[in-house]
């Protein structure tokens, strides 16, 4: 600390923090519209000071312990705070304590990460263990944007929304792995037809959006179970093609 902070990811952590007070704000207020959108420009923050650290080569523990603080707000307390305003607080009890849990769950993958990063056993690890608590939040914000836009789904919204925060506060917390996406490198040439790709994939988003975010939320929080179910069923794709060959 005597040394300073990296300002460029502290600033945009901030903005992860300050989304997520927003969120808490608006869904207390019963504005759950604008806090599905804070909760969505929180992860947007999320990513971008991950990035510009490894960047920048400013990642520090500092940053690490500020970026979960601000995760456990903008993506453990908002969202389940918005989805107990929204749905589970008809369930009294049993809605709080899935709120409860969600938060709890969030806190322990968090904690978690930081112990096996702090003990640089997954810092170069291409997967996660566990659905990042940023990834539960989004499906979570989605969700919200999806039944408002397919209304005919409001007759089971809360019965959908407390499965699905239970089974996320599950999948968190599991050691199932998910995808981290972190060696991307957009700086290297790719093939023209992923460019073409891309862009049928911004245009079918850009025209469905609630639709779309939706479902790319969900089945990213589901890639882990489903990787898992596949491998216990034997399947290896990769020993397949070496065999072929």
């Amino acid at each position: 600390m005597k040394k300073g902070v990296d300002l460029i990811p502290s600033l945009c952590t901030t903005g992860n923090l300050l989304c997520g007070f927003f969120a808490i704000i608006s869904a207390v207020n019963g504005r759950f519209q604008q806090a599905s959108f804070a909760i969505l420009a929180a992860l947007i923050f999320d990513i971008l000071d991950g990035r510009l650290a490894r960047l920048t080569k400013t990642c520090s523990d500092f940053g690490v312990e500020y970026d979960s603080l601000a995760d456990l707000i903008s993506f453990g307390i908002a969202p389940a705070l918005l989805a107990y305003s929204w749905g589970l607080n008809i369930y009294g009890r049993l809605g709080w304590v899935a709120a409860f849990l969600f938060v709890c769950c969030g806190a322990l993958r968090l904690a978690r990460f930081n112990t096996l990063v702090g003990e640089s056993k997954t810092p170069r690890s291409k997967d996660f263990i566990g659905l990042p608590i940023p990834g539960a939040a989004a499906l979570v914000a989605s969700t919200f944007f999806f039944i408002k836009e397919y209304p005919f789904f409001e007759d089971i919204r809360s019965v959908f929304l407390i499965l699905m925060v239970y089974l996320l506060s599950f999948l968190m917390v599991s050691n199932f792995r998910y995808r981290s996406f972190k060696q991307l490198d957009f700086r290297k040439k790719r093939p023209f037809n992923l460019l073409v790709m891309s862009v049928l994939v911004i245009f079918v988003v850009a025209a469905f959006p609630q639709l779309m975010l939706f479902l790319i939320f969900f089945s990213y929080s589901l890639s882990g179970l489903f990787e898992k179910g596949v491998h216990l069923l034997g399947f290896h794709p990769q020993r397949s093609l070496k065999n072929e060959k």
